[in-house]
């Protein structure tokens, strides 16, 4: 009898285009996290992987809902100040047409927020309302813009706001140079349709006139998205990952604008709910999508800029005790190593780096650390800072620093917490001291650190043993 073929049949072309792709989309989802190499594609990855992340967060979302509800709590003062600065200028006309212009899709909106406007800028500046009026004013689109740099301030994992003084200064530079901007746009396109078309006439240009007409209003806003990603943040942002992510934002606000516009036709059907209000809804819908898209660029400037710091994709209340020990250990090391070895010291960033740490995780690991008194700022250059022991090295145990990082923050949050539990205290404090003691011995300057070539080869080598087919397929 003619023997069964045993052997496997190698698998088809469909079959390996399948496992092809899983491997790329496990790649691009988990594995990617795993790669040290510092190269495009990589970063591309990356980026994208944080950005859609983000854009899907619930936080996010979240957040663009409480900058929504605080816009329009504040449209009307906002519209008022931008209004009453044109009629400084005695551009008020030309500055009102700019609002239409640049919101095409939400003309009824500022329509009817320009006639309470105008209401309340005349009994903003009749008798007693003169000073309050103006204060209030101020005060509400300061509070707006506060709000915003405090999301901003979030998604960068920036613990210190503006003071006071800085934010009074910073946001009415901001206000006084919203309305400049626009008038200045107005301006140019008054010269491109005035001067070159029609003094000029030469019928040759009029198409190039025509593009920088239409191009204008997307410059203005994609300087106004760099601006922001590159000013607002209480932090250093790198001016061209402000740019980028400001030209995808523009881009994608005017795609949103352009939607809003061609789908007026559909408000009719919203009448018959909302009667004259139809328009609010919309405005609503429309407002928190444009805040999305705003904070959505702000997470791609910091992606693009932290990219490589980033290798915790999960919740970050999910790490133990024992796992924020370790970096916090790994943090203060290398400080105190660098201080005793004479080093220049290395910013947040720079640890993260270096030494494959989550850069949130040593963000909220040096707040720590600098309440604590463990550490303090050294500038390095510019707006760079490095972090340096605050503390004698040939003094500071593992058992101290323990100590000092475990009692940051409050103990006492109950009443009477310590009477109520004093037994079960009593108890379990010769167990914590004892915790304690075994690292008294234990100087942190003498701990045990990688060098960044060391934790490279771990990292390639353990990739290639968890999957060398699937790693060498997408590497190549």
């Amino acid at each position: 009898m003619k023997e069964k073929d045993t052997t496997s049949k190698s698998p088809g072309f469909v079959d390996r285009i399948i496992t092809r792709a899983k491997a790329i989309y496990t790649y691009c989802t988990d594995g990617v996290w795993s790669d040290p190499r510092n190269n495009l594609g990589t970063r591309v990855v990356k980026t994208v992987n944080l950005t859609l992340s983000a854009f899907f967060n619930s936080t996010l979302q979240t957040r663009s809902m409480s900058l929504t509800y605080s816009t329009v709590l504040s449209i009307v003062p906002a519209f008022a100040l931008l209004v009453a600065i044109g009629r400084g200028f005695g551009l008020q006309d030309m500055l009102q047409s700019q609002l239409y212009n640049f919101f095409p899709s939400q003309s009824q909106g500022i329509s009817t927020a320009l006639k309470f406007v105008d209401s309340y800028l005349n009994s903003a500046t009749q008798g007693v309302f003169v000073g309050v009026g103006i204060v209030v004013l101020l005060w509400t689109v300061i509070s707006l813009l506060s709000s915003i740099e405090d999301t901003f301030n979030s998604i960068w994992g920036v613990k210190v706001s503006r003071t006071i003084y800085q934010k009074i200064t910073d946001y009415i530079s901001i206000c006084l140079i919203i309305p400049v901007l626009m008038i200045c746009s107005s301006g140019v396109s008054i010269f491109l349709s005035g001067v070159v078309q029609d003094k000029l006439n030469l019928p040759f240009l009029t198409p190039f006139v025509n593009i920088g007409l239409e191009m204008v209003p997307v410059v203005l806003c994609w300087l106004a998205f760099t601006l922001s990603y590159y000013l607002i943040p209480n932090t250093k942002v790198g001016f061209k990952y402000a740019a980028i992510a400001g030209v995808m934002a523009a881009i994608s606000f005017q795609i949103l604008q352009m939607l809003f516009l061609n789908g007026q036709i559909y408000v009719s059907k919203y009448n018959a709910i909302y009667g004259s209000f139809a328009f609010l809804p919309l405005m609503l819908i429309w407002l928190q999508l444009s805040w999305l898209v705003l904070l959505t660029g702000c997470m791609i400037a910091y992606s693009m800029q932290n990219v490589f710091t980033f290798n915790l994709m999960g919740d970050e209340d999910t790490i133990s005790n024992h796992g924020w020990h370790n970096v916090a250990l790994i943090v203060m090391t290398v400080a105190t190593q660098r201080f005793v070895s004479k080093e220049k010291p290395l910013s947040q960033q720079e640890i993260a780096v270096q030494y494959y740490l989550p850069i949130r995780i040593v963000g909220r690991i040096v707040g720590k650390l600098r309440t604590a008194g463990l550490i303090y700022d050294v500038k390095i250059t510019g707006d760079t800072s490095g972090i340096s022991p605050a503390v004698e090295p040939d003094k500071l145990t593992v058992a101290e620093f323990l100590k000092a990082f475990d009692n940051v923050g409050v103990t006492d949050f109950i009443a009477d917490f310590r009477k109520i539990y004093e037994d079960m205290l009593a108890k379990l404090h010769p167990m914590r001291v004892r915790s304690y003691e075994q690292f008294s011995g234990l100087l942190i300057k003498d701990l045990p650190l990688p060098t960044r070539e060391e934790i490279t080869q771990i990292m390639i080598t353990d990739g290639e043993q968890s999957g060398p087919e699937d790693k060498k397929d997408i590497k190549n």
